[in-house]
């Protein structure tokens, strides 16, 4: 059962339309990242499921209750939507315990203590409901903000960057900790990020953004392996592009000589094309009559960068083959896969 449904809005903002027709649904305890460079409409989007931005056209339904459409405009504060922000957003007069039973309706004193008890236990902050925001490091203050949007028990939860504060070295921790605790609780939560990176660690599915559309949905492999144009395949890692011919349903020819693809190619005989080939998908192997130079050469710890030259075109290549050399002749293998030709 979805959640969260979004469908054709449409929304403007100082004059400009920042969201061009989006569709996104999401299925309940399910984590969707949207996924995009500044100034693409994610955050837009996050605010309009939030009620705090309007939306000209479609419709944006909550546990199947229309929040917003043509005709309707339900507040922030009857959506049941929970939000975490990028400055935690925390109110610095109150304790760690007043901010997280802010949301909390209830006026029952055995029901606000044992709310605040199981959150504080959740994001591991015994002990701490007496201090205030300041005397939090930045994990722990972000901590507080996730404790109060779920003591509010959202229908769904917004997060507006929330990793973005957080020191590095703890990052990835926190990010595979709280991603845990909303499993557990079975919430849908929607998550803006320009990582993608983060997106990676911490959503179940990818909606990549292009100037206010969403230009492909989906999980992280599907649109790492089998991208819908160049842009998501760029946004999402690094490539190499090198021109091709179609020589049969399974095999092209390139400028590094035949590759056959595990999938079908669908094209016609003798198409030109372009074909996309990771840095990790290349292998070297030493071969002084070999089609390729390497260049240069950056050592990355467990694997080592090289960029090598093939005729006209300069290859990114990442291998685990530490000892090639800057002036070495090398040749090239690609490693089966289910080829993406543009």
């Amino acid at each position: 059962m979805a959640t969260l449904q979004v469908k054709q809005v449409f929304s403007d903002y100082q004059g400009q339309q920042v969201l061009k027709g989006l569709d996104l649904t999401v299925e309940k305890g399910e984590i969707v990242a949207l996924l995009g460079p500044s100034g693409c409409g994610k955050t837009t989007l996050l605010r309009a499921i939030a009620g705090l931005q309007a939306i000209s056209h479609g419709s944006i339904t909550i546990n199947d209750r229309v929040v917003a459409d043509d005709s309707c405009f339900i507040a922030s504060e009857q959506r049941g939507v929970g939000m975490i922000f990028q400055d935690y957003a925390l109110f610095p007069h109150l304790t760690v315990a007043e901010n997280i039973l802010f949301g909390v309706v209830t006026r029952d004193k055995a029901v606000r203590r044992a709310r605040l008890q199981e959150m504080l236990s959740l994001v591991k902050l015994d002990g701490l409901a007496k201090r205030y925001p300041h005397e939090l490091s930045g994990g722990q203050q972000q901590r507080v903000s996730i404790a109060r949007a779920l003591a509010y028990e959202p229908e769904v939860l917004l997060l507006d960057e929330p990793f973005s504060n957080i020191d590095a070295k703890v990052r990835r921790e926190m990010m595979l900790e709280i991603r845990d605790i909303l499993k557990k609780h079975n919430v849908s939560a929607v998550f803006v990020t320009h990582s993608k990176d983060e997106a990676f660690v911490f959503a179940d599915k990818l909606a990549l953004f292009n100037q206010g559309q969403i230009v492909q949905c989906g999980e992280a492999e599907s649109l790492y392996s089998a991208p819908s144009d160049k842009y998501v395949a760029d946004f999402l890692g690094a490539g190499n592009y090198l021109e091709a011919r179609v020589l049969d349903g399974h095999r092209i020819v390139t400028a590094v000589g035949e590759i056959e693809s595990e999938s079908e190619l669908n094209l016609p005989i003798q198409s030109q094309v372009e074909v996309l080939l990771r840095p990790q998908q290349l292998l070297l192997k030493a071969d002084t009559g070999g089609i390729g130079e390497v260049i240069s050469r950056r050592f990355l710890g467990n694997i080592c960068q090289y960029q090598v030259q093939v005729a006209d075109n300069m290859l990114d290549i990442h291998s685990s083959e530490l000892d090639f050399l800057v002036g070495q002749r090398v040749a090239i293998e690609c490693k089966n896969h289910s080829l993406v030709l543009f």
